[in-house]
């Protein structure tokens, strides 16, 4: 239980003031405990850190595994379709989250980078394998353009990094309406003609 309140106490000051405007006596007063109590769930900041960070890795990779089962027989246009949807409801439902990635990503520890990327990379890979499932699935019934599957991959992901940024600079009502025509645009360079 203690362990659960430092992780919140730790995302919610973490997202706010970054790793580094962030200290362990914070965390601990936040929680209402005495920072050595820490140490008995956690070995360090860095730790608490890094296991924030993948808790909302793989946190939204268990979702969209979740989803895929859900849709696992609709076409390609509709299952990434709806892996964008749950994406940015994603960004919306878990502000603090988003928050602390997006702080992890433009502004990692450097005493972290290395672990923050293995893990990010981690993640990645799960993803990237539900996506080349679907895209390949989506080559072989004719439905999306032949071509390397990893470079849709990639193509993917940028729509969803951007999204992601775009999100941060004009808020949840000016995006809601721009994903339909985003995704329509988007679809229009993946599908078969």
């Amino acid at each position: 239980m203690t362990r659960d309140k430092i992780i919140a106490a730790a995302l919610s000051l973490f997202s706010k003031n970054g790793y580094e405007g962030t200290s362990l006596t914070e965390i601990a007063k936040a929680v209402g405990i005495k920072k050595p109590s820490i140490y008995n769930h956690f070995k360090s900041k860095d730790e608490i850190f890094l296991t924030i960070y993948e808790n909302i890795l793989w946190l939204h990779v268990q979702q969209v595994e979740k989803l895929i089962e859900d849709i696992k027989g609709l076409n390609a246009k509709v299952q990434l379709s709806q892996i964008l949807d749950l994406t940015f409801q994603y960004y919306i439902d878990f502000e603090e989250q988003s928050s602390f990635l997006k702080r992890s990503v433009f502004f990692s520890p450097e005493n972290l980078k290395e672990q923050l990327h293995e893990q990010f990379m981690a993640a990645e890979d799960a993803m990237s394998a539900i996506l080349r499932t679907i895209i390949n699935k989506g080559m072989e019934n004719g439905e999306i353009r032949k071509g390397n599957i990893d470079d849709f991959i990639v193509s993917y992901y940028c729509l969803l990094d951007g999204i992601f940024i775009e999100l941060s600079y004009y808020g949840v009502e000016k995006m809601k309406p721009r994903i339909v025509n985003i995704w329509n645009n988007f679809w229009f360079g993946f599908k078969n003609d």
